[in-house]
């Protein structure tokens, strides 16, 4: 039998029953001493209080002659897995059965979904609880979030914690924050001063709020390519491969971008970072990035590269990076484009390297380079990603079928790991909630690869519904696949991003751009009729849960910035391909920018909400990029 209630992540085993709790007058749980910490305590407790309106103790020794509404058990040899678990709910009450205290904790999640499901089905006078047993496990032993704070958005502490409760709701055991320059380096102030970032106490504050959750909170810090937010500043500008600076996706401004690997002091430099920043993680994984070395071979290196290849410069400055990883006691993450380029070269690397294979698209080779890695006997994980960058309102199905391969090839070819990962490029526009989605179908897809074709759009809509906002209707996660679908109905489908972004990012090119060559009026007009009807269901709908106002004021943000793409682009293309947009009437070119301008505001302003202040005119810059063109003459 299948469950109706949209678990997530779905369980491997579910098995209804018609022997119903009935839970009465017992108002006690059973935990044995030392099995369950004091947050799965807590998490029972609430889940009972909150969905049967029953008060619950927790007892270590049961009272004599009580009988115990649920009880947990610690077998450590139970399911072979140590966060696997074993939840039956019948009519002696419920039972957790664990190896670990992981898997107690992961059992508790499920069983307060199990009771915010069916709350509404619930007959407060008799108070049962639908029978169930569910045995479960995950396919991945690593299942983990990233988050980019480098680019315009540190998050505050209460949105860290916001995000840590998703991850364990969701049981992902794992989060980074990817890192350029907003940690609190001692030192190095010029480089952070206007970022907003985590300093030494925030991060272990962090870390033990992930410990009691189950997650490891992995320090992540680019050592390589990704280094511009340094190279640009005077201080650190001997240290580039090209000092001059180079044109990159990552800034409006020519940057050096990546570290010379000849020059000794970029070691030096590596070295007190990591010093700096890896005694406040508790967790012994790093990642240290080195992806993306666009400019290794055009600088300094320039010759080294030509007589022994960019692959074995690369290789010689990743061992030299792990050997420095290895003195610290930590074991290093990478992601592996740069290697994958030459597979051959997988065989080179230190044994006991983690590499991440990272890819966003549908159609990303995860199968192929999976066979690569496992051939190579290195660890590896799987990482694709939210899609929701350089979008503003997501790319859905995109995204989706990114995570579904990622886990299927991930599962085939041995992964040790899979880590969803949710990027800032080009100003970090599209509010938090755009990427839940994909938070939620990877967290289902990494737990259970079997649910990709069973926990598709429906399911996930619910699941968001209920898990997030406690609604039964879905009509927020509706707007959310309207928004994240409009990419389609523009005809054409950009890499990494939407052409409706990209009309306002290149609103200084002309038509025949590769990421706008072949819109169309008639797209146009098909994506703007979507986000008159997402705006219409939205504005409609009977919202009265807190935390889900702000959620419609940012979603109501982003239909109407996405809005404005629309309406620029419909001019735009009717006029010929080599035109660039001041040949539109400059009455209708200034109407676009004053809507700009007020868009910029609003989304200060909600910006407020949930992030630090470091990076807010960072992103207001590409708006002003975008108006310059539109104030011509």
């Amino acid at each position: 039998m299948q469950s109706s209630i949209p678990l997530c992540p779905p369980p491997q085993i579910v098995s209804l029953h018609n022997r119903d709790l009935l839970f009465g007058e017992r108002g006690f749980i059973h935990i044995p001493a030392g099995i369950a910490n004091q947050v799965t305590w807590e998490m029972l407790q609430e889940a009972f209080h909150r969905w049967t309106s029953t008060s619950v103790q927790i007892e270590t020794a049961p009272p004599h002659g009580k009988t115990a509404l649920g009880r947990c058990h610690q077998e450590p040899e139970w399911s072979g897995h140590p966060e696997g678990y074993r939840l039956s709910v019948d009519p002696k009450g419920f039972s957790i059965t664990a190896g670990t205290q992981q898997g107690i904790f992961y059992a508790a999640i499920t069983l307060s979904q199990w009771l915010q499901g069916h709350s509404l089905k619930m007959d407060a006078k008799l108070g049962t609880i639908p029978g169930v047993t569910i045995e479960d496990w995950p396919a991945f032993a690593n299942r983990g979030m990233m988050l980019d704070i480098s680019r315009s958005k540190v998050p505050t502490m209460s949105s860290l914690f916001e995000t840590v409760d998703l991850a364990a709701r969701l049981k992902l055991n794992q989060l980074q924050l990817y890192m350029e320059h907003s940690f609190a380096y001692a030192g190095h102030e010029t480089v952070w001063q206007s970022a907003s970032p985590m300093t030494g106490p925030e991060i272990k504050e962090l870390d033990q709020y992930c410990q009691e959750r189950f997650i490891q909170l992995v320090p992540n810090q680019n050592s390589f390519g990704h280094f511009h937010q340094w190279l640009k500043h005077p201080t650190y500008r001997h240290l580039a491969e090209c000092p001059e600076g180079i044109a990159h996706p990552f800034s409006l401004d020519l940057e050096p971008f990546s570290l010379c690997p000849k020059d000794p002091g970029t070691l030096a430099l590596l070295e007190d970072l990591y010093d700096q920043l890896l005694p406040n993680f508790s967790s012994t994984l790093f990642n240290v990035g080195l992806d993306e070395t666009f400019d290794l071979g055009q600088g300094r290196s320039k010759e080294d590269c030509e007589r022994l290849g960019k692959t074995r410069v690369y290789l010689e400055f990743l061992n030299q990076v792990h050997q420095r990883i290895a003195r610290r006691g930590k074991r290093m993450q990478f992601w592996g484009d740069i290697i994958l380029e030459k597979p051959e070269a997988l065989a080179e690397l230190p044994e006991d390297v983690i590499a991440m294979e990272w890819g966003y698209e549908a159609n990303h080779p995860f199968q192929e380079h999976c066979l690569h890695l496992a051939a190579s006997k290195r660890e590896y994980y799987v990482c694709p990603g939210t899609s929701s960058w350089s979008s503003v309102g997501g790319r859905i199905h995109n995204a989706l079928a990114n995570l579904a391969s990622a886990a299927k090839a991930g599962v085939e070819h041995g992964a040790s790991g899979y880590l969803i990962t949710d990027w800032g490029d080009y100003g970090h526009f599209q509010p938090p909630v755009i990427s839940l989605p994909a938070w939620y179908a990877g967290a289902a897809y990494s737990w259970n690869p079997a649910s990709i074709q069973s926990f598709a759009d429906k399911e996930l809509q619910n699941a968001i519904a209920l898990f997030e906002w406690e609604m039964a209707s879905p009509v927020i996660s509706q707007v959310l696949w309207e928004l994240g679908s409009a990419y389609q109905d523009c005809e054409i489908q950009p890499t990494n991003g939407s052409s409706l972004f990209f009309l306002l990012l290149y609103a200084d090119k002309t038509m025949t751009h590769q990421r706008l060559s072949g819109l169309t009026p008639r797209g146009l007009s098909s994506a703007s009729l979507r986000l008159q009807n997402a705006k219409a269901l939205l504005t409609k709908a009977n919202i009265t849960q807190v935390n889900a106002n702000l959620v419609r004021q940012e979603l109501l943000w982003a239909i109407d910035f996405l809005q404005v793409a629309c309406d620029l682009g419909s001019e735009w293309a009717l006029l010929p391909p080599d035109q660039t947009m001041n040949a539109i009437s400059k009455q209708k070119r200034l109407a676009i920018s004053e809507r700009l301008a007020k868009l910029g505001e609003k989304f200060l302003q909600l910006r407020k909400k949930r992030f630090r202040p470091g990076g807010a005119q960072r992103s207001i810059r590409y708006l002003e990029h975008v108006q310059q063109p539109l104030k011509m003459p």
